[in-house]
């Protein structure tokens, strides 16, 4: 049947069962899920990490493996079943209708191939046409993705592509042959915040011009809000909620996607006043669910006897747009009574100066040639004349865009690299010179991180209590193995994990649970400063919110100086105390969390808070998307590190901002912003994010 004469559902899924087959067992993946894709329909199908997205996505492209197998149900595409189509209808099917697009950009391209061959490959696999006329139809879907000079792309390899602009050409190909349904596999999780809002803007105009329906699969509440008109919510397994975005945001009817709401910081949310609930519990093992609801043994409104028998149906919800709910008592839960917070905080003062850096700069040389000889040394401005101080008991954030030096930052901290020039003073004592290996022990043990991954950080050989112990003995602590022992037990309290973990291998812990062995051993030597490198971008939501909570609360206890590294302006908000915006090397803002989230801003800052997917209907934002990708640090711009992608260029006379790095300008109470913009036209800035009135 044509496309143009289809006006049927895309995508029909009914009471789909997936499971993988193990020599040990069956696991099953998917049950009894159900979800229906209109032409030119977004449908957002979000959840934790193990819940089934993708596995439905798979199944979807009839790629399980040799393990996988559709159980029961079916999945219809323009009203035929795939299950029922030969190897050479599906072949067909793939790519020229439906298409995929994956969280790493790279593991679609071939490294060997010009990106204008890849492209041209598509159509003219699918359709048979000429090369001539694939190449033309390749220059204008790159012409389509906004980028650059496309002409320079097709004839470029992937590796000379930036991480965005590698995504945009897998799009671009995606696109190619026009498909009818696009399913994209969290496609924007390994960018950049403001480069991930250009590319789903991307998304959706070019779903509008095409017409293409699309499957978007993401843990992020707040992108399906922005991308999608319905969405789908699944908890181990199973659909529990779908229906439209507002129906779906705003008259809730399960208690999972309620609980996962609590568990994101939503503008208004504050770590002392109004702090996030985190969800109890954990995620239940495929092999391992309860009976009953899933979600029975970490729901607020668990019934014994009555949700913990037989199977629990998913049942329409009258009141809403083909509004489903697998709950038994929804219909008696209130679901608008206000959320009971356990303890609320008073907001500490922070304490004196503990960390100080003056005029910091770190830089790389480079040999342009560095793989066979020759060529002039480049150097790289990694750092670029950074000054600021942290507090005791205070949390500093740290945020800008890969590349921009916050890591490298954070490694001079350390000691792992010493800085070019510039001071940092530890308790007023100078360390920017001493490498990590001459640090004296109380230097290192009072300064200590949490990575992002805690997969990366853990020995797989080791029990989590032995590398807790280890931890201790180099930092001299405790004077002999019991008290050792001892100690260990306690950080293990401190972290909220059970003391018979001690006796656990790496591999029998959670992302969230390896990241609180990561944080225990931070503080085994008593850290004072604790800088924390995205320590929550790895784990879902729910495991988020207890995460970080944790990290306030052992804050509070100990008086610890945080700083905190994100691209997660939403957490920055809500546990920060003090905010440093950083851009190519530069501090291009500091100020308080208030002055930073309010105008005036810098014009960076300004486009990240824009970038910001938030999951909240009542909010309404600025529409800001950055041009271009992020200059390199080898190849920094002239004048202002920015100027090359800022909308208020045009405002400053004279071209200063192509000729002249700014003077740092002094606002108001600690404010600070490193730009050219004149005092009047910062202060007619409109605040990026504003809640509607009800």
């Amino acid at each position: 049947m044509a496309a143009d004469t289809y006006d049927g559902p895309i995508l029909e899924i009914e009471n789909l069962s997936i499971s993988f087959f193990t020599r040990l067992r069956e696991i099953p993946a998917v049950m009894d899920f159900s979800c229906t894709v209109m032409p030119g329909e977004a449908m957002g199908l979000v959840g934790e990490s193990g819940c089934g997205k993708s596995t439905v996505a798979l199944g979807v492209m009839q790629d399980l493996g040799v393990n996988g197998r559709i159980v029961s149900g079916s999945i219809k595409f323009k009203g035929r079943d795939l299950n029922e189509m030969t190897l050479d209808e599906l072949r067909d099917i793939r790519g020229r209708e439906i298409a995929m697009i994956y969280q790493e950009p790279m593991a679609s391209l071939n490294p060997a191939m010009k990106i204008g061959k890849q492209l041209a490959e598509v159509p003219m696999i699918h359709e048979g046409v000429s090369k001539e006329e694939a190449m033309a139809r390749a220059l204008e879907v790159v012409t389509d993705v906004k980028l650059p000079d496309p002409k320079r792309m097709l004839d470029s390899f992937p590796h000379q592509l930036s991480g965005g602009q590698q995504q945009r050409i897998v799009i671009a190909m995606a696109l190619m042959s026009k498909p009818s349904l696009l399913i994209l596999d969290e496609p924007t999780t390994a960018l950049d915040v403001t480069v991930e809002a250009a590319v789903v803007d991307l998304v959706k105009e070019l779903g509008e011009k095409y017409g293409t329906s699309m499957l978007f699969i993401s843990h992020n509440l707040g992108l399906v809000l922005e991308t999608c008109d319905r969405l789908c919510v699944m908890y181990s397994g199973e659909a529990v909620e779908t229906g439209s975005i507002k129906d779906v945001f705003d008259k809730m009817q399960h208690p999972y996607t309620q609980a996962l709401f609590r568990s994101i910081p939503l503008p208004g949310a504050d770590k002392n006043s109004r702090p996030l609930k985190a969800i109890p519990g954990n995620f239940p093992l495929p092999h391992e669910r309860p009976p009953g609801c899933n979600f029975g043994p970490r729901c607020d409104y668990f019934e014994e006897g009555r949700c913990n028998k037989g199977e629990i149906p998913m049942v329409e919800v009258p009141h809403g747009d083909r509004h489903g709910t697998r709950c038994l008592k929804w219909e008696e839960i209130d679901w608008d009574a206000p959320l009971v917070v356990d303890q609320t905080h008073e907001k500490k003062e922070p304490g004196d100066v503990v960390l100080k850096m003056e005029d910091l700069k770190k830089y790389y040389e480079v040999n342009a040639n560095a793989l066979f000889g020759g060529g002039d040394a480049k150097v790289v401005k990694a750092n670029e004349t950074l000054s600021f101080e942290a507090r005791e008991s205070e949390t500093l954030a740290i945020v800008g865009e890969s590349g921009c030096g916050k890591s490298t930052f954070a490694k001079v901290l350390m000691g792992l690299e010493t800085a070019t020039e510039g001071k940092i003073l530890l308790y007023n004592q100078d360390i920017q010179d001493t490498p990590i290996q001459k640090r004296q022990t109380d230097t290192v043990s009072s300064v200590q991180m949490v990575f992002q991954n805690p997969f990366d950080t853990l020995n797989p050989s080791m029990t989590v209590g032995r590398q807790i112990i280890r931890a201790l003995e180099i930092f001299g602590e405790g004077a002999n193995d019991a008290e050792r022992e001892q100690k260990m037990l306690s950080l293990l309290d401190l972290v909220k994990l059970p003391r018979a973990f001690a006796e656990r291998m790496p591999r029998q812990l959670s992302g969230g649970q390896k990241q609180r062995v990561g944080i225990a051993r931070a503080f085994a030597g008593g850290a004072k400063i604790v800088v924390a490198d995205e320590p929550v971008s790895a784990l879902d939501v729910s495991v988020q919110a207890a995460v970080t909570d944790l990290l306030m609360e052992i804050q509070r206890e100990n008086k610890t100086t945080l700083l905190f590294i994100s691209h997660d302006l939403s957490i920055v908000r809500y546990l920060s105390d003090r905010v440093m915006v950083m851009y190519l090397g530069h501090v291009v803002e500091l100020g308080t969390t208030d002055q930073v989230f309010a105008p005036p801003y810098h014009p960076y800052t300004e486009a990240l808070l824009s970038a910001v997917p938030i999951a909240d209907t009542s909010v309404e934002k600025q529409h800001i998307v950055l041009e271009g990708d992020i200059p390199s640090a080898m190849n920094p711009p002239p004048g202002c590190p920015f100027q090359t992608r800022c909308r208020w260029k045009s405002d400053v006379p004279g071209g200063l901002c192509e000729k002249e790095v700014p003077p740092v300008k002094k606002l108001s109470n600690g404010h600070q912003i490193k730009c050219h913009l004149a005092d009047d036209i910062l202060e007619r800035m409109e605040p990026v994010i504003k809640i509607a009135a009800e």
